[in-house]
């Protein structure tokens, strides 16, 4: 196939939604972009694009062209920025799909991407699922729980990450602190909306499910970070990364050396766009600040 402008200019329709923007972004006619189209879906021998009165949609052929063209662009970005020579200054976007959680995390490893990298923007995605790298969702992936399985994958164990029951000082000093799993009773907890439809599985679930009861729930909520700011704010015990738990000030364990959770978390990335630049770039900065953040919760 030789069809890489039109290949660009169905890139340019699928990403923008019309024709009009793709003509402007690309400083095409009008009559030039939908020539492109035609000539690529004659050479496809399907339809890449349903056509209606707001504009265009990819239909499944279009969206594994889509797929090409995403990973075509950011590989020819990449070469481009090697031939410049341009190492300091890499430019163009970068996406970074995480859960929630991790969100404390990566900031301060972003913020140095980006202190390097001043002219690359970075996008982050809050996602429980998976993002679909051959799609160009994202670049880099962080992932918890199973092992990720996809043959186009690259996946690298990241870190392990701990959990634990934490209750702040000011809990403690309304309630104070259970002596062990059999004095409950009488203490209140923050919890994960478990039954969410398509809530996420941890393993602590199958404890809070076990020893917690309804009207000892103080508050649920269906986001972590809703959940460690209630535990800090006195709301009653709850799960928190021991990282995460590291950054807060008057916390205390509950139940120490008994209950520990951990749970794997993955570096996922595309094998055609691993070694690029731009993601190698991204990679050591997070490798960096998590190796720093990670001795000095040990200390």
């Amino acid at each position: 196939m030789d069809k890489w402008a039109e290949l660009r200019t169905a890139y340019q329709v699928a990403k923008l939604g019309t024709v009009s923007a793709a003509a402007e972004a690309l400083g095409f006619h009008r009559a030039t972009v939908n020539r492109h189209i035609d000539v690529l879906e004659e050479e496809m021998g399907d339809r890449i694009f349903i056509r209606h009165s707001r504009g265009y949609t990819l239909t499944e052929l279009g969206e594994d062209v889509l797929k090409v063209a995403r990973q075509t662009e950011a590989l020819i970005d990449d070469l481009a920025g090697r031939v410049q020579g341009r190492k300091a200054q890499i430019e163009g976007d970068i996406k970074l799909a995480i859960l929630v959680p991790f969100a404390g995390m990566i900031m301060q490893p972003v913020a140095e991407f980006r202190r390097l990298n001043p002219h690359c923007r970075v996008h982050v995605t809050a996602t429980e699922t998976l993002a679909r790298l051959e799609y160009g969702e994202a670049h880099v992936a962080l992932r918890a729980g199973t092992r990720p399985e996809h043959p186009d994958y690259v996946v690298r164990k990241f870190m392990t990450v701990r959990f634990r029951l934490y209750a702040h000082d000011s809990y403690v000093q309304r309630y104070g602190l259970p002596m062990d799993i059999n004095d409950l009773d009488g203490h209140y907890f923050v919890t994960p909306d478990i039954e969410a439809p398509k809530a996420p599985k941890a393993p602590f679930h199958p404890w809070i499910i076990q020893h917690v009861k309804q009207e000892q729930i103080a508050l649920s909520s269906n986001n972590f970070h809703v959940g460690y700011e209630a535990v800090s704010a006195g709301l009653g015990i709850g799960v928190m990364s021991e990282l995460e738990a590291a950054e807060r000030k008057e916390l205390h364990h509950v139940l120490p050396g008994e209950e520990v959770w951990e749970i794997a978390v993955w570096q996922v990335t595309h094998v055609d766009l691993h070694r690029t630049e731009k993601v190698q770039a991204l990679l050591a900065c997070i490798r960096d600040h998590l190796d720093v953040r990670v001795a000095q919760t040990v200390l």
